[in-house]
């Protein structure tokens, strides 16, 4: 068997893995009824936060949906199962809400803890995989999180039965989220730093090019004269304005381009005949995911936007797709 045989056959496996698991999913929200409702509002009601709890590979996905709660709104932490009869139940304050998760139902260290918690008046939700188990029998709200097969040919390894306790999860996070109006504001304030919140936080007059960094030429600019501007200010475009600076046109590099390959003497050539008329603006109050996505969510992206106020319709500058997703500090 070749390399390229080889390669089919691992495409192929992977295939199946992925709808095997889109299969559970699908088969769980189907299943859905009153106890996800039941859970939104029980978790609504506690101003407090919730308790995440699991082990194993459901520890994880346990640390992935509080992570998701504490990021939209609700907040959350996790407590590992074995840990917390160690001395971690200190992170409970009387009231507050515990999402227990486990495939079986019957997770020793998480059936242990259940008197405990009660102790705490928390109510329980769980996240489990069999629904006649002792830990669905005791909580308060069940989740329905039962696969019929996991995703490996051994029936073994938790593939489908993780997915689905997670997508559970993430399905009571958006509830959450919608129930509170969560706003995009409400998100940047939990994600100050990275990309998301730079293009959160961040406006396009934080990062735009004004004034003489930008190369502006009046429609009659001989071409030549564009290209020395454009060459001067390397920001991949010219602005073609008027006396008042109100926007006639933008002349991009690609417009270049194409002006030398349908023109043999570009020495006849004026800005006004090779520039965008009426091009894609934006404002400098626009958010940097706004400026994204004009820039990127179109069949033919653009690398490049002209800065328009939006009462004078005066052109102040430029922003590149490289100024959105420049690694700077903020």
């Amino acid at each position: 068997m070749n390399q390229s045989d080889h390669t089919k056959d691992w495409r192929e496996i992977a295939r199946a893995v992925l709808k095997v698991e889109a299969q559970a999913l699908t088969a769980a929200a189907d299943r859905l009824d009153h106890n996800l409702a039941e859970a939104v509002e029980l978790l609504l009601r506690h101003d407090g936060k919730v308790v995440v709890s699991g082990i194993g590979k459901s520890g994880h996905i346990g640390q992935k949906i509080a992570a998701t709660l504490a990021s939209t709104g609700a907040p959350a932490v996790f407590l590992h199962a074995a840990e917390a009869v160690h001395g971690d139940l200190g992170i409970y304050t009387p009231g507050d809400p515990s999402i227990l998760i486990s495939k079986s139902g019957s997770t020793a260290e998480l059936l242990r803890l259940i008197p405990v918690l009660r102790q705490f008046r928390s109510p329980l939700i769980a996240i489990v995989g069999n629904l006649n188990s002792p830990m669905a029998k005791q909580a308060d709200v069940v989740l329905d999180a039962r696969v019929e097969r996991e995703a490996d040919p051994l029936n073994l390894a938790p593939t489908c039965s993780t997915t689905v306790a997670l997508a559970l999860g993430d399905a009571l996070a958006v509830a959450l989220m919608m129930a509170r109006r969560f706003t995009d504001q409400d998100f940047a304030r939990y994600h100050p730093a990275g990309q998301l919140g730079r293009n959160l936080w961040l406006k396009v007059a934080d990062v735009m090019h004004e004034n003489d960094a930008v190369a502006w030429v009046k429609p009659d600019t001989p071409l030549r004269q564009v290209i020395i501007a454009m060459s001067q200010r390397p920001l991949g475009a010219a602005c073609v304005v008027d006396e008042a600076f109100q926007l006639l046109g933008i002349i991009t590099d690609g417009d270049l381009r194409r002006a030398l390959l349908t023109h043999e003497d570009i020495r006849l050539l004026h800005a006004s005949e090779c520039m965008m008329r009426q091009p894609i603006t934006i404002t400098p109050e626009a958010s940097l995911r706004d400026a994204a996505r004009l820039m990127e969510d179109r069949p033919s992206q653009i690398s490049v936007l002209p800065v328009v106020d939006p009462g004078r319709q005066r052109c102040l500058g430029l922003i590149r797709i490289h100024d959105i997703y420049q690694p700077e500090l903020i």
